[in-house]
């Protein structure tokens, strides 16, 4: 009579799974861990460099509302290893400066900066330099703000088509008249943005020379070149365009001291 023996033993191979799962949801644990403790890093290097921008718009005379820091890449702490960073965001919003008297708003400001370089002995030890090897730059400049440097009582400017818009009261060989007319737009070697009116108009305007004359030398008067609040991290204004939430300002900096500690 032959002896019936089972096929398999089950018992050894769930014992096996059992292992098998128990080492997985460790492995899982222990990623998990790892990724916390990488984003608690991150987070303490962006609250460090918050700081260390809340102190510059300080030294410079300007205000904002907390920035937000936000350092790009993952993981964070093989970064602080290699002593190089991939990217740091700094989001900036409701800058407040003084330019020749003058508040400058900026509603916003975005600071992008990439390649950032700070080894670990400088982190250790506090002493040394945080390098970016690019910094840009994006922000908006209010309307009003750049009518106040117009001086000139009732002048508006807003976006119309693409283009700088202005508006004003005006009053020519005494009649008051309301111009209209754009400007072009454009950044000055010295990096302020530089207004030129032309091509104004006013309806009901008396069909003499001389109210011409008066019309052009009024655009000229307006004519003029805005001086800029230092913009944080060395940045330097490149491009300006008109946009419906206020004139855009695009600006870069090469090899940037992010801070420098010691």
């Amino acid at each position: 009579m032959t002896e019936a023996h089972p096929a398999y033993d089950e018992r050894p191979r769930r014992r096996g799974r059992k292992v098998l799962i128990g080492l997985l949801v460790l492995l899982l644990i222990l990623v998990g861990l790892v990724v916390v403790a990488d984003r608690i890093a991150a987070g303490v290097a962006e609250d460090a460099i918050a700081d260390q921008v809340r102190q510059e718009l300080t030294q410079q005379d300007a205000s904002a509302q907390p920035p937000k820091v936000e350092v790009g890449g993952f993981p964070f702490l093989t970064q602080v290893l290699d002593g190089r960073y991939e990217r740091i965001t700094i989001r900036l919003r409701d800058v407040q400066g003084t330019v020749e008297g003058n508040s400058v708003n900026l509603p916003e400001l975005d600071v992008d900066a990439r390649g950032v370089t700070a080894s670990l002995d400088t982190i250790r030890s506090g002493q040394g330099d945080v390098v970016a090897e690019r910094v840009d730059g994006t922000g908006t400049v209010s309307y009003d703000s750049l009518a106040a440097f117009l001086d000139r009582p009732g002048l508006k400017l807003a976006e119309k088509d693409g283009k700088l818009a202005v508006t004003a009261p005006v009053d020519i060989l005494g009649q008051k008249l309301t111009v209209t007319g754009n400007a072009e737009v454009s950044v000055s070697e010295q990096g302020k943005v530089a207004l030129r009116f032309s091509d104004l108009d006013a309806e009901g305007l008396p069909n003499v020379p001389m109210a011409r004359v008066l019309l052009n030398n009024y655009a000229r008067s307006i004519s003029i070149d805005v001086p800029l609040p230092d913009l944080p991290f060395q940045l330097t204004v490149r491009e300006v365009r008109p946009l419906p939430e206020g004139l855009a300002v695009t600006a870069d900096a090469r090899d940037v001291p992010i801070s420098s500690v010691g």
